[in-house]
């Protein structure tokens, strides 16, 4: 039970510290100090003790849909272990609702994009929808192979399955499955090359976009509810890399929490060395992570 608690918890405190690991890593390759590895808990706690203005135009869609993501995004964590934690609920065919989770929460941003109004918040919803339209597909082709690989349906099932043994015996699955679920975590959390999350250019925004109208409590729960989605991937992609079962509580727990603060050193690095596609060239990367995907199913199936 213990183990159960921590894999919730820590995620739930620390989550927003992996962006701030990211900011640090992309200043350190720019040669600048950078923001505090905390700023982001600085940001969420002003936004929290601000007002928001909301426009008469808007239905109740916008009012609720930063808190049903947030609720689907909590939801969905539950369902993700934490290096050798295991996830707090697990059970055979967890990973469709795992997925639909994530889901129901981005069509709920998209909603509240829309009820707006705005035409740019609806060109950011659009781009995001179609988007999600080739990441999903792809997502599930990855937690296919994995499925079958392990022969389990469950989340926790499927990642406490990886070992060391199980590189030795099948590294060209697990690699190509690694590769398409860190590519995933990119166009998911609308990181660099698919999206910029630090420009203001609205031509080109696509996530943030969808947010200029929130604000105060509203933007708190954005940003909370994406750090806590950057972590859901970051921690399934790295049981991938780095899996952990040793039985003792505090190590599993450390080995988890240095995997998925690796995977925010390797998102920074990747925006520092990468710069932003264009739109049209996105479509076909998102199609390179099927491709690996498809083909780690094909390999595990033969």
């Amino acid at each position: 039970m213990t183990a159960r608690v921590l894999a919730v918890l820590l995620p739930l405190l620390l989550a927003p510290l992996a962006f701030g690991v990211i900011h640090r890593v992309k200043a350190r390759f720019a040669g600048r100090q950078g923001k505090p590895l905390t700023q982001i808990y600085r940001d969420i706690r002003k936004c929290l003790g601000k007002g928001a203005t909301i426009s008469r135009t808007t239905t109740w869609l916008f009012r609720t849909g930063p808190t049903i993501n947030l609720a689907a995004t909590l939801t969905a964590l539950l369902f993700v272990p934490l290096g050798g934690l295991p996830a707090a609920v697990s059970f055979p065919g967890d990973i469709f609702v795992f997925a639909y989770l994530l889901a129901m929460g981005r069509f709920f941003t998209i909603m509240a994009a829309l009820d707006t109004g705005s035409s740019f918040e609806g060109m950011g919803a659009s781009r995001e929808a179609v988007y999600s339209c080739l990441a999903e597909p792809m997502l599930f082709l990855g937690l296919l192979a994995l499925a079958r690989h392990s022969g389990d349906l469950s989340l926790t099932g499927m990642l406490s399955a990886v070992s060391a043994g199980s590189w030795l015996t099948g590294a060209p699955v697990l690699a190509l499955v690694t590769v398409a679920l860190f590519l995933i975590l990119l166009a998911e959390n609308c990181r660099v090359p698919f999206d910029d999350p630090t420009t203001h250019l609205e031509l080109t925004m696509i996530h943030e976009v969808m947010a200029l109208d929130h604000g105060g409590p509203d933007l708190a729960i954005i940003e909370y509810a994406q750090t806590l989605k950057l972590w859901i991937f970051a921690a399934v992609t790295t049981s991938l890399l780095l899996p952990a079962a040793s039985g003792a509580l505090a190590w599993d727990a450390l080995w988890g929490l240095a995997g998925v603060f690796a995977a925010a050193v390797a998102v920074g690095v990747t925006e520092s060395v990468m710069a932003r596609l264009r739109l049209t060239r996105v479509p076909p990367l998102l199609a390179a992570a099927g491709a690996f995907a498809a083909l780690a199913l094909i390999l595990v199936g033969g």
